[in-house]
């Protein structure tokens, strides 16, 4: 199984999960039955490229997206794909959410489960915890 993880710098087991899972600079992907990690840049149209972050993670075979917080949408572009979503660890090391996620400390996120402000495309609002807003 592939999870990834939404990465605030240039990846790894040490880095940080990121705020917003779109706008990350990379993702950090550990695949459980090789026991690797691969690290591949966000290259969706949220950071200039092209595509949109699910269907970039759908082309590297991820099972389960495991990050702090995404939009309805979002959750509905990963269900398209048959990717799991697990929310709640913003801020924790990679490791650390892969540890809490592996020991079955989560439920897969619902469309209720959805941050409500990302449906109206403010990019001032802030979120919880959020550092880097507030």
């Amino acid at each position: 199984m592939k999870i990834c993880f939404p990465t605030s710098g240039n990846g790894g087991m040490n880095d940080e999960v990121g705020f917003h899972f779109g706008r990350v600079p990379s993702y950090t992907i550990y695949d459980d039955e090789r026991d690797e990690v691969d690290v591949i840049p966000n290259e969706s149209s949220h950071r200039g490229g092209s595509g949109l972050p699910a269907d970039l993670l759908a082309e590297q075979g991820v099972d389960a997206m495991v990050c702090g917080d995404l939009g309805r949408k979002a959750l509905t572009l990963f269900d398209d794909h048959c990717i799991e979503v697990y929310t709640g660890y913003s801020g924790k090391k990679v490791s650390e959410a892969l540890k809490e996620w592996q020991e079955g400390n989560s439920s897969p996120a619902s469309e209720g489960d959805g941050c409500q402000e990302h449906a109206f495309r403010d990019e001032s609002h802030q979120h919880k915890g959020d550092r880097r807003h507030g």
